[in-house]
């Protein structure tokens, strides 16, 4: 009998201890339960609308290639029925101003004819877009809307590898899903050239997630959560938010210029591996080896040579060479700068005074490239190309779509970079030749045009519509 109540206080003993152990690790996890409540009213419910659009044939009559629908009536056959509305694409997005501005991913809204935001008490505004970056994937909303709930910002130098944090979204729909995890890694810039530092977590954030707050525990921004690498479709551990650093400049530029200007070195770059070290004469396998020079940039003007291993930049390290791309983008055009380089089995120093990336160049330089009145009836701008562009584009001719706001344009697919080398039928070779043919265009014209995207050529139709004249 003694042994047997030995026994069971044996094991209540261990109940107790284990108990006890879980309740010291349980008074050490953090208590989400009043950021939540807080912060949920500075979070948005975002729906991109789109008009239904004609779908292409599987082959038009006597081509073995695809046409868009309603070209088929150019070859002889009738357009078949249109298409249903398409289902909103959702997203999440957060408050900033009291007066109505609001971040979000540029993917959320990219294409969207009609941006619906939904807040916390239901009520719903149409959105203006004011302005998209797609190399940061970030755009910028205004609703009209005045005291409203906004979020604090965290101090970009303080987020620290391990710290907890958490998402405030909507994933596949369920509006204000809270989910945690911490810092897995920050300055994450391998998604090719990127122009971002993304901070990598282990929050779950799903479809629907994308363009919602990373708070940090005490309830300010972070991060804006935008990427998922997944095989599955579904979250898997690793997720992506854009730092708020880089999301706040990109927002005042979109807010007071519409677009964003970054800074441009014109160097072909790739990573230092152990035998590319070793080869060099360098003791560490780091930096960003110069590859290719583009002549006339301010990589040539400073006398960086191919072969050279940028090792710091602006006084920032770089350790691989996706490094490289936002220590240069962030830099404003016009401003010299120090590089560190290796060279030759030595290190030294260049002064580099940086440019303006190309295509952001031209946005800027040439928004009075049409006529107004050409510009609001097709809704979007375009310039004429240089040789370099033409080289990088892979065309001969055409003009370079630098915007595209709502309008015509929008409505038929065209987006910013692609280059129109056909209008009607007609050659386009210049500003000249685009605004003689838009000129001829009357409401209700449906216009094939010929473009290329990233070196493929297809046609677009282009219905010009009767609140375009």
């Amino acid at each position: 009998m003694l042994a047997m109540t030995r026994k069971v206080n044996a094991w209540s003993f261990a109940l107790l201890a284990v108990l006890f152990s879980l309740s010291v690790q349980a008074s050490s996890l953090p208590d989400f339960t009043a950021l939540a409540h807080e912060l949920k009213p500075a979070v948005v419910n975002i729906s991109a609308l789109q008009e239904p659009r004609p779908q292409p044939s599987s082959q038009a009559p006597g081509e073995h290639q695809q046409v868009p629908e309603l070209f088929r009536q150019f070859f002889g056959q009738q357009p078949n029925q249109p298409q249903r509305r398409h289902k909103p694409a959702l997203g999440s997005g957060f408050i900033i101003s009291k007066d109505g501005y609001i971040l979000t991913n540029h993917h959320v809204v990219d294409a969207a004819d009609k941006v619906m935001v939904r807040l916390i008490d239901r009520r719903e505004f149409e959105a203006q877009v004011i302005g998209l970056d797609e190399r940061s994937d970030l755009a910028l909303l205004k609703i009209d809307a005045d005291d409203l709930p906004v979020v604090a910002l965290a101090d970009p130098n303080d987020i620290a590898v391990g710290e907890w944090v958490m998402a405030i979204g909507s994933p596949f729909g369920f509006d204000y899903s809270v989910t945690a995890g911490i810092v897995s890694a920050t300055g994450r810039t391998s998604f090719g050239d990127s122009y971002v530092p993304f901070i990598q977590t282990d929050v779950a954030i799903n479809p629907g997630n994308s363009g919602g707050p990373l708070f940090n525990l005490a309830g300010e921004v972070v991060g804006i959560n935008t990427i998922i690498v997944t095989r599955s479709g579904g979250f898997m551990g690793l997720s992506f938010a854009i730092p708020m650093s880089v999301a706040m400049d990109v927002a005042e530029q979109l807010k007071t210029k519409g677009q964003v200007s970054r800074g441009w070195l014109g160097v072909g770059i790739q990573d230092v591996s152990r035998q590319l070290a070793e080869s060099f004469g360098m003791d560490n396998a780091a930096g960003a080896l110069v590859a290719s020079i583009l002549p006339g940039s301010p990589a040539e003007d400073a006398g960086l040579q191919v072969s050279d291993i940028i090792t710091e930049f602006d006084g920032a390290p770089v350790e691989l060479s996706s490094d490289l791309p936002h220590l240069v983008g962030r830099i404003k055009a016009g401003n010299e700068v120090q590089v560190k380089i290796f060279r030759n089995g030595g290190t030294s120093a260049l002064t580099v005074k940086v440019g303006a990336l190309p295509i952001e160049n031209i946005a800027s330089a040439n928004n009075k490239s049409l006529h107004q009145e050409d510009t609001e009836r097709l809704g979007m701008v375009v310039d004429n190309l240089n040789d370099q562009l033409r080289k990088k584009m892979g065309v001969d001719e055409g003009v370079l779509v630098v915007s595209v706001q709502r309008g015509d344009a929008a409505q038929s697919g065209l987006r910013r970079g692609d280059v129109i080398t056909l209008m009607n039928g007609q050659r386009i070779t210049s500003v000249a030749d685009f605004e003689k043919v838009v000129a001829g265009f009357v409401p209700d014209m449906l216009v094939p045009i010929r473009i290329v995207r990233q070196g493929r050529p297809l046609f677009l139709p282009l219905k010009i519509s009767a609140k375009s004249q």
